[in-house]
């Protein structure tokens, strides 16, 4: 778990792929891949996402490939037992950190207010993800950072090319990127090197607070 809570701190950016099929998602990760994105999350409302997270893991050995949208332990279970590297959710469920954290297998769950932010670490989250940070913007993390310190904070929800910076200056240790790096329109069209083109310039961006 340690190794993988590392990693992303140090990547900073998580890349979400949500809704692609099958045959798009080898080439939507290659895409990533090449424009530097080490760390992928395939959302479990993603049509064969146990698949893909089986070929994704297989073909990119030294990805970091997590299971996102995991609401309960089941899934939590099926997502660990196809190879995921981490778990996401954009909810707390106490007992899907429990599965997880008897694995031994990093699970970011989702929260909103302190009150749950402090409840999901209680129960060992060694990682938070605030969703929808969209609305709230990058004071929001700041604010709950200030007495809570200890948190490690993953911002999802709304994080873009525009804004990416400024959550990471508030504190957040990482940040999930869903559309404004792998969007539908480019998926559909094939248009994998805009995509390729994106992560790079977050990969980049993520860079300048690794000096």
């Amino acid at each position: 778990m340690d190794s993988v809570i590392n990693q992303i701190k140090k990547e900073k950016i998580v890349s979400i792929i949500r809704g692609n099929s099958a045959d798009e998602l080898e080439a939507t990760v290659e895409s990533l891949y090449k424009g530097g994105i080490r760390i992928v999350e395939i959302t479990m409302n993603t049509p064969g996402a146990i698949e893909g997270i089986e070929n994704i893991s297989k073909s990119f050995p030294d990805l970091i490939v997590g299971a996102g949208t995991v609401l309960d332990p089941e899934t939590a279970r099926n997502a660990i037992l196809a190879g995921a590297d981490f778990l996401l959710a954009p909810t707390l469920n106490i007992d899907t950190l429990k599965l997880a954290t008897r694995y031994n297998v990093l699970c970011v769950p989702g929260v909103l207010t302190p009150t749950e932010a402090l409840t999901a670490h209680e129960h060992g989250a060694r990682m938070i993800k605030v969703f929808p940070v969209r609305a709230l913007g990058p004071s929001y993390i700041s604010d709950i950072k200030a007495p809570l310190n200890q948190l490690e904070i993953m911002a999802v929800g709304g994080v873009s090319l525009s804004n990416a910076r400024e959550f990471l200056k508030a504190g957040c240790c990482s940040l999930g990127i869903g559309s404004s790096l792998v969007d539908n329109q480019s998926v559909y069209d094939k248009d994998f090197i805009n995509i390729e083109e994106k992560a790079k310039r977050f990969v980049e961006l993520a860079g300048e607070f690794n000096l």
